[in-house]
Formats: C-alpha cells, sequence, structure tokens
C-alpha cells in the first residue's frame, strides 16, 4: 500500500537509524576479542543494509519507468482532491479486509538492536562459529593446511611449530617443486585465510585487498623481481606479451598513444596478429574490446610456432601460482598477531602436562565458562592474563620486563609492553606498513629505529653512500695514450677531441 514517495520517505528514515546504530555500535566498549569481533560483525551488517537501502533510493530518485514522476502530478495537479479521497478509500478497504493488522514501527526493531548490544544473549555471543582450535578468533588452525603441505613431494618434513613459522617462506621452496600439487595446496590455505579473515576482520575489504596485491604483483613480475622466481623464469613472459586493460581507452586513435612496442605485447598477450603498422594494431586491438576470444574471428589469431605454446602455458601457469604466493604473502601480513599468538599458545600446550591441558580444557569447555569471562578478575596493578584467564605472577611480570612500556613512533606511538614484544614489533605488519608509509624499506639497516626522524635520515645516509660507491665511468674509467700516459675517459677524449693524441 505504499506510494513511491512513502517508499522514499522510508528508505531515508532508514538510513537514518542504520547510522545512528552504526555510530553507537562503534562507539559502545568492547573488553574482550569476542565482543570486538561480534560488533564488527553487527556492524558489517548494518554497513550492508545501509548500502542496499541506498541502492533503491537511488534507484527511486533516477525513476526510469517515469512512475514517481506521474504520481507527483497526480498530487499537485488540477484534481488532488479526487486523488486524496482515492487513497483514502484504499486504505479504508485495506484496514477493512484486515482488521488486526498492526504495523511495527521502525524504531522498534532498532531498540531490539540496541538491548541485544547491551545484554547480548548466549546466541548472539557466538555470532561467529570458530573451531576449539581457533579460540574465537585469537588462533589459527592451520593443521589441515600442514597436512597438505606434508603431503607434497619433495618437502622436508618439519613439525608444526616449524611450520608456524616458514609457511609463508614460499620462496625457500624450489622452483622444480612448484606444480599443480603445490598449486591446489596454495588454493586450500588462501581459501582459509580468507574465511578466517572475514570472520576475525569483518570490515576489512578482502576484494579491494586482492586487487592491490594483483597489480602490485603485475608490475613486480614484468620486471623479473618477484621473490622466489628468478629473472629467466619471468623473462619468458616479455616474449608472451603483457595484457591491456582496454575499459579505460573510448576509441583506437587512444590506443594509438601507447606506441608499437605496448601495442605489439598486448596483441601477443590474446594469440593475435601483432604484425601491421602503427593505426591497424590500435584498431585490431580495440576491436576486442568488450568481446570473447571465442567470438573473434579466426583469422585475426597468429599462428603457433612448434613449441612455443608449450612455453606460454608453462610461463602463464608460472605466473598464476606466484599470483597466488603473492596473495599468501598478503594474508600472512595482515594475520601477523594471530599467527605469533598461534605459535605461542602451540608452544605453552606442549609445555603443560597432562592433567594441566585435561583441566584448561574442562575450564574452557566448562558451561561456567562464560560467567566467568564477564567476571572481571582482581588485578589492582593492571598485570597481563595468562592462558588461565587470570593475572599473571608479579615476579614473573617484573622478569620479562613488562613493566616497562616502549612506544614507536613509525607505528603511530603505538606501545610495547617489554622488549620481547618491542623487538618483535620490527618484523610484524603495522611497523612495516608505517616504513612503507615513509616510503622507507624495512630492512636490518633500521633495527631498533622507532623515530621518523632518524629513519629518514639513515635511509638519506644509505642512498647517499650508495650513490658514492657506485661506478662512473666518466671519471674513474682508465685510458692509456700512445706515449704510456694513463688518463680517464673524460681527459682522454677531451684531448683527442683537440688532437693532442
Amino acid at each position: 500500500m505504499e506510494s513511491l514517495l512513502e517508499q522514499q520517505r522510508r528508505y531515508h528514515e532508514e538510513r537514518e537509524r542504520l547510522m545512528d546504530a552504526m555510530t553507537k555500535e562503534m562507539l559502545h566498549p568492547k573488553k574482550v576479542l569476542r565482543e570486538q569481533i561480534n560488533s564488527d560483525q553487527r556492524l558489517k551488517q548494518l554497513i550492508d543494509r545501509y548500502m542496499d537501502c541506498t541502492s533503491e533510493l537511488k534507484e527511486l530518485y533516477e525513476d526510469k519507468d517515469g512512475l514517481r514522476k506521474d504520481e507527483i502530478q497526480a498530487l499537485a495537479g488540477p484534481n488532488e482532491y479526487a486523488e486524496f479521497r482515492a487513497r483514502l478509500a484504499a486504505i479504508d478497504r485495506f484496514h477493512s479486509q484486515h482488521p488486526n493488522e498492526i504495523s511495527v514501527p521502525m524504531s522498534v526493531e532498532f531498540e531490539e538492536l540496541a538491548k541485544q548490544r547491551e545484554n547480548p544473549t548466549e546466541e548472539t555471543q557466538n555470532a561467529v562459529e570458530f573451531t576449539d582450535e581457533e579460540g574465537y578468533g585469537r588462533y589459527l588452525d592451520l593443521h589441515q593446511c600442514y597436512e597438505r603441505y606434508l603431503n607434497l613431494k619433495g618437502i622436508e618434513k618439519i613439525d608444526y611449530i616449524t611450520y608456524l613459522t616458514i609457511f609463508d617462506r614460499l620462496f625457500d621452496v624450489a622452483k622444480d617443486k612448484k606444480n599443480a600439487a603445490y598449486k591446489e595446496y596454495l588454493v586450500f590455505l588462501l581459501d582459509y585465510m580468507a574465511d578466517y579473515t572475514t570472520r576475525v576482520r569483518a570490515l576489512l575489504d578482502l576484494s579491494e585487498e586482492v586487487e592491490g596485491v594483483q597489480k602490485e604483483f603485475e608490475k613486480i613480475w614484468l620486471e623479473g623481481m618477484f621473490p622466489g622466481w628468478p629473472k629467466e623464469a619471468t623473462g619468458a613472459l616479455t616474449h608472451s606479451g603483457a595484457h591491456l586493460d582496454l575499459s579505460a581507452f573510448s576509441s583506437w586513435e587512444e590506443l594509438a598513444s601507447l606506441g608499437l612496442d605496448r601495442l605489439k605485447s598486448a596483441l601477443m598477450a590474446l594469440g593475435l596478429k601483432c604484425g601491421g603498422t602503427l593505426e591497424e594494431r590500435a584498431q585490431r586491438l580495440f576491436n576486442t574490446k568488450g568481446k570473447n576470444l571465442e567470438d573473434l574471428d579466426p583469422s585475426l589469431f597468429a599462428k603457433s610456432k612448434p613449441g612455443k605454446a608449450g612455453k606460454n602455458r608453462d610461463s602463464e601457469r608460472q605466473r598464476e601460482i606466484a599470483a597466488l604466493e603473492a596473495q599468501v604473502y598478503r594474508f600472512a601480513e595482515i594475520l601477523s598477531e594471530q599467527r605469533a599468538a598461534t605459535r605461542d599458545n602451540v608452544q605453552r600446550k606442549q609445555a603443560r602436562t597432562g592433567e594441566e591441558r585435561e583441566e584448561s580444557d574442562e575450564e574452557e569447555f566448562s558451561d561456567d565458562s562464560d560467567d566467568d569471562e564477564e567476571d572481571i578478575p582482581y588485578n589492582p596493578k593492571n598485570l597481563p592474563l595468562g592462558w588461565d584467564g587470570k593475572p599473571i605472577p608479579y615476579w614473573l611480570y617484573k622478569l620479562h620486563g613488562l613493566n616497562i612500556s616502549y612506544t614507536c613512533e613509525i607505528c603511530g606511538n603505538f606501545p610495547y609492553r617489554g622488549p620481547k614484544a618491542y623487538q618483535r614489533h620490527f618484523a610484524e605488519w603495522r611497523h612495516a606498513h608505517g616504513m612503507r608509509c615513509l616510503g622507507i624499506p624495512n630492512t636490518a639497516h633500521f633495527a631498533n629505529v622507532t623515530l621518523i626522524e632518524d629513519a629518514l635520515a639513515l635511509w638519506q645516509k644509505i642512498k647517499s653512500g650508495k650513490e658514492s660507491d657506485r661506478w662512473r665511468p666518466d671519471t674513474e674509467e682508465e685510458y692509456e695514450d700512445s706515449q704510456g700516459n694513463v688518463v680517464n675517459k673524460k681527459t682522454f677524449e677531451d684531448l683527442k677531441r683537440q688532437g693532442l693524441l
């Protein structure tokens, strides 16, 4: 019974209420990791609903079918009173047919959401499914990936803790071992890491992350600088061409501005003929825009030479595997904190006795575990919590130096408690991201450097040192004249031009 204008009003109201709910959700304090994960999931649902309302409202305002315009004209026309009477009669007819129909205002729905946020039930506290090993988002569960890794041919057999340390060091795997089974392992590992990331960090746009990784990978791959793949392996792609995105070009004249070599490379990547003038190449390439290769004229394709097709297939297969490795590197950087926590947790479990493991399992899976999590333990000195959820002893707190806090300006003045966490953060994602924002490589030269000014000064010193150590042929290349005198290249050429040699 809603008119188009009433639908627009309702969508506007829903958008405003969603915005208010998202603001309250973000400002609501989160004490433990479980609350943070559940809050992110609720916030993700609100954002998706907000985007759906916005798209529906946009379609109503565009009014492609003209119904909104007709409705406005009917309301503002000469017979507006007759329109009013007709709509009132329709409302009376609806209520007479549905006498017990109750209209629930939208405010009631959002009040229920606020109540669930303030007083979560058992169902809302477990909004995301995690395995027992994952500890509701605290740790990774890579046991299945570990088993697949051990089943790869020619791979050294290692324990689980070592695998947690080196599973992203894919550049150490020999090139001859990167076959179809290795690709299946990478796909399985990526599927798990992507699924785990969506559960732990619901607000992270994975499609944007993967797209950024793919763009950066294409650039590094064409330069032959991707780790784990020698330059001669990636160099085969220079002969098979590089793909070109045609969506940014509206005519073949714009394509012609790229030059003969770039058009030839794009045509070779599609398997088309790459000969002819600049205009012919541009027109041939532009005709493929928005079409599948199966729909093109077979005469446009180049005849493959013997052995060349197989070589191109091998290079394309290597490129696909390397692209998967680039995504693994990015996900390992995103999940670096969970990875470090998983390694410590596995070591902690291995150090416990059988009775201690049984006691910890009983505490985790008992019915009263939820009540224990809600109770805040007595902790006047603000000591870190141990594996049992209780504050660690004060002597252990002092032994590990957790009473000392270190801040890193490169990480945005993020505090680190204790020298162990401080030293470990130099290899974590937050410090690497800060160094990348400064345009500085995160190498061993910058160990223990936490100030932005010191890092920039050291980087300038390293660059100037490399510049001074660079070989300059004009001044350092030596020549010998007819009389046996040794001079540099610049002096020799000057004397030669003057005819003194």
